[in-house]
């Protein structure tokens, strides 16, 4: 809509990478194929990932709302920054009135704030949207937004539709944010509440299979091909890997402060590991399972034999330790 409108002498793409976001793998070709000739600029949000939850805002418990508030503020004072560099005039991006709770008084204040007052083109607020096209101040006046219509995605396709694009989503935008699955964000709750992580714990969190064992304990566990493949490349020296003896099972990784833990300790998360992996081979076993395990610093094995969990649902309170499940989800990559 921007480039077609006779306002418009030239675009810049600017697309943000982020730790909560799954990378579409064709982008580059996408640009390539709709937006030909036109400048694309990528930039990194994983030193400010953490600007992504302001957790302090809401009492350092997950909210998908200011998240998303959190989100888009970040966006526009980097976009700001682009901007400013290369001379444009506007910023444009593709809300709509409702996302995520966000309406025309948080647009309004957001763009003030940030000192983008009158530059943040929405033309997907805008009153009316048709083939003549509104002035581009009139994009940048939330004064003009209209309602959302209950029916806004399809209007959305109508749309795009109509300018020859076809109604589609080629980066599926709508999956490829981590923190709007369910209890994803929860997990990045826990994880905020600790001091000192790293992104390689928040990419942990990916896991569909993450344990938390209270206090200080990750158990992380990789059925699929491809889980197993991610979660090799998150191993660190001092964590724990754990296997069964038999081809083609799980693989596990157990993290912990294993230094400052006793010698009956460091043999109880061990056997909690090894129990948790023989279980996601085997469930409900009446014969103990053979599970290897090592930690990557050390090339030495060790065999223990376990008996696995009833069920998986059953991986709770054992042997004096609390395990907190995180709720398993589905991941979809765009």
């Amino acid at each position: 809509m921007v480039e077609r409108h006779p306002e418009v002498e030239s675009v810049c793409l600017l697309h943000f990478r982020s730790p909560f976001a799954a990378e579409p793998e064709d982008l580059r070709q996408l640009v390539r194929e709709e937006w030909p000739g036109v400048p694309l600029r990528t930039q990194s949000l994983k030193r400010e990932y953490r600007r992504l939850i302001d957790w302090g805002a809401f009492g350092g418990s997950f909210s998908l709302t200011q998240s998303c508030l959190s989100c888009r503020r970040l966006l526009i004072s980097r976009a700001k920054r682009y901007m400013e560099r290369i001379g444009a005039e506007f910023l444009v991006t593709g809300e709509m009135l409702g996302e995520r709770g966000v309406g025309t008084s948080e647009m309004t204040d957001m763009s003030e704030s940030l000192g983008v007052g009158g530059q943040v083109l929405r033309p997907l607020c805008s009153r009316a949207v048709g083939s003549e096209p509104e002035q581009l101040s009139s994009w940048a006046k939330l004064s003009n937004v209209r309602r959302r219509p209950a029916n806004a995605r399809s209007a959305v396709q109508e749309l795009a539709a109509g300018f020859g694009i076809e109604p589609r989503d080629p980066m599926a935008c709508q999956s490829r944010c981590k923190l709007t699955l369910p209890g994803f964000g929860d997990r990045v709750a826990h994880l905020f509440h600790e001091t000192g992580f790293t992104l390689n714990e928040l990419r942990l969190l990916d896991f569909p299979l993450f344990y938390e064992v209270r206090p200080d304990t990750k158990i992380v566990v990789a059925i699929l091909e491809h889980e197993k493949r991610e979660l090799q490349n998150l191993f660190l020296p001092q964590d724990l890997r754990v296997y069964p003896a038999a081809p083609h099972g799980p693989m596990t990784l157990a993290r912990t402060a294993w230094d400052e833990k006793s010698g009956q300790e460091r043999e109880d998360v061990i056997r909690l590991a090894a129990r948790v992996t023989a279980t996601h081979q085997i469930c409900g076993a009446e014969a103990p399972v053979p599970i290897y395990y090592r930690f990557e610093n050390e090339n030495e094995r060790q065999l223990i034999n376990v008996l696995p969990f009833a069920s998986s649902s059953e991986i709770a309170v054992q042997d004096g330790v609390e395990v907190v499940p995180l709720e398993s989800r589905s991941v979809v990559v765009g």
